[in-house]
């Protein structure tokens, strides 16, 4: 059985969409080395309709002289949860229809290894309120914007801290994973 990983890059107030923001930032490398960790041990990609519109024309042409991560994002077998069509194509893609929690599992049982989703916020809020994500990896950029979509809902979500780490950009990577108990 497969697991969930998920990696969001939120702000300080929850805001994960148009990641712009990110940018005065810059990418730390080790912000790269944690999230390489992470595509190294998958063996698909799960994401969003809107998300996979953005990553599709961003990532189908790069080669791995472009960018290392290029063969994972290319050559895995991606999922598409959303109820519209999908416009961009992209090698190894299967769209799966609206959110289903049940289609989901099934997604987590065919696949060995971890199942990586990278931003997908809407996905996300879902998985985690059906307690299907097992490692959610917040990047947490020190800015608030104060308007924007916010990963966190009203739905109570409990975790438990796996691992931190300090970036010298400003940036802090939170590991969890389920609290026991369930969320």
């Amino acid at each position: 059985m497969g697991t969930i990983a998920v990696h969001e890059f939120i702000t300080l107030d929850g805001v994960f969409e148009e990641p712009t923001w990110t940018f005065p930032y810059g990418f730390d490398p080790k912000m790269g080395e944690e999230i390489g960790k992470l595509t190294d041990r998958a063996s698909a990609i799960l994401l969003g309709r809107t998300t996979y519109e953005g990553f599709a024309p961003a990532w189908r042409d790069r080669t791995v002289d472009d960018d290392p991560g290029a063969p994972f994002f290319n050559e895995s077998p991606k999922y598409v949860v959303g109820s519209q069509p999908l416009v961009e194509e992209w090698a190894n893609t299967t769209a799966i229809g609206a959110y289903d929690a049940d289609a989901i599992r099934k997604l987590k049982n065919y696949h060995e290894g971890a199942i990586f989703i990278s931003g997908s916020g809407q996905l996300v809020r879902g998985l985690l309120a059906d307690g299907l994500v097992d490692e959610l990896h917040l990047f947490v950029f020190p800015v608030v914007l104060g308007t924007g979509d916010r990963l966190w809902r009203d739905d109570e979500i409990r975790l438990a801290l796996q691992a931190h780490d300090v970036y010298d950009n400003g940036v802090v990577h939170l590991s969890y994973g389920p609290a026991a108990g369930g969320s």
